[in-house]
C-alpha cells in the first residue's frame, strides 16, 4: 500500500479554513483577554499605595502598563447614564452604572463607573441618585472593560429613555450617542460603603491562567482540523 494526495474538494478546502481561521481567532482572543487581565490586576495591586494625580496629568501618563490613581472636580451630566448589564459579582446577576462626568478643567467628557448592583426579585434596578453640583472624585483612571465577542451592532441609538442598557462599553459610540467627545479610558471609583454601590476593585474575574488554557484548546482544534484535512486526503492507495 502507498499513499498519495487526493485533491481535496472546494468545499472541503472552505470549511477547512473557515474554521481554522475561526479557531486561531478564538485563541488569540483569549490570550488578549489574559494579557488584560494580567495587566489589570497589577494595576489594581500598585493602586492601593499610589497618592492620587490630577486628571490632566494621568491622562499624559497612562499607557497599556499604567492605571493612575486620579483626584478630579466637576459634575455628572444628569441626564444621561448608561447601564452595562449581564454583569457577575459573587454568582449574583446585576448591572454596572457608568455616569457621564464633565472634568471642571474641560476636555472630554468622562465616564465614570460608579459601581455595580445586584438585581433583587425583579428586573428593575433602582439606581441611587447622582451627587447635585459640584463634585471631587477620586478612582483608578483604567481602559473600559473588554467587550468580548460583539452580537447584534450598537443598540444605544433605539433606545429612547434614560438610562440606556448596554452588553457592552464602547467610548465611541456612547460620544456619538450623547454628541460629544469621550474620553477612551474610564474612572474606576474609589469605594465607599455610603454610596450604594459594590465597589471591588480587585475584581471577580476569570484569571489569566484560564484564558490561557483556553487560548491553548482553540489552537489545538486549530491544529486538529488541519491535520484531519491532510489524514483525509494523503489517503493509501491498493497496490
Amino acid at each position: 500500500m502507498t499513499r498519495r494526495w487526493h485533491r481535496p474538494g472546494a468545499f472541503a478546502v472552505i470549511l477547512t479554513a473557515l474554521g481554522t481561521a475561526a479557531f486561531v481567532s478564538l485563541g488569540l482572543w483569549q490570550l488578549r483577554r489574559g494579557a488584560e487581565k494580567e495587566q489589570l490586576l497589577a494595576a489594581f495591586a500598585r493602586t492601593a499605595q499610589i497618592a492620587p494625580v490630577d486628571l490632566a496629568q494621568a491622562r499624559r501618563q497612562a499607557d497599556a502598563r499604567h492605571f493612575p490613581h486620579v483626584r478630579v472636580e466637576g459634575r455628572f451630566d444628569a441626564e444621561h447614564a448608561y447601564l452595562l448589564d449581564d454583569q457577575i459579582r459573587d454568582r449574583r446577576t446585576g448591572v454596572v452604572v457608568y455616569g457621564v462626568f464633565e472634568p471642571r478643567e474641560g476636555g472630554p467628557a468622562l465616564l465614570v463607573n460608579r459601581g455595580f448592583l445586584p438585581r433583587r426579585d425583579s428586573r428593575r434596578i433602582e439606581v441611587p441618585p447622582l451627587a447635585d453640583g459640584p463634585i471631587e472624585l477620586s478612582g483608578l483612571y483604567a481602559p473600559p472593560p473588554g467587550s468580548g465577542l460583539r452580537l447584534g451592532g450598537n443598540a444605544l441609538p433605539k433606545q429612547t429613555t434614560w438610562p440606556k442598557t448596554t452588553i457592552y462599553l464602547d467610548t465611541a459610540e456612547i460620544a456619538a450617542d450623547i454628541g460629544r467627545r469621550v474620553d477612551d479610558r474610564v474612572l474606576l471609583l474609589d469605594p465607599d460603603p455610603a454610596s450604594g454601590f459594590e465597589r471591588v476593585w480587585t475584581p471577580e474575574l476569570m484569571p489569566p491562567e484560564r484564558h490561557r488554557g483556553y487560548a491553548f484548546q482553540w489552537f489545538s482544534f486549530a491544529a486538529a482540523a488541519i491535520v484531519i484535512f491532510l489524514v483525509l486526503h494523503w489517503r493509501k492507495n491498493p497496490s
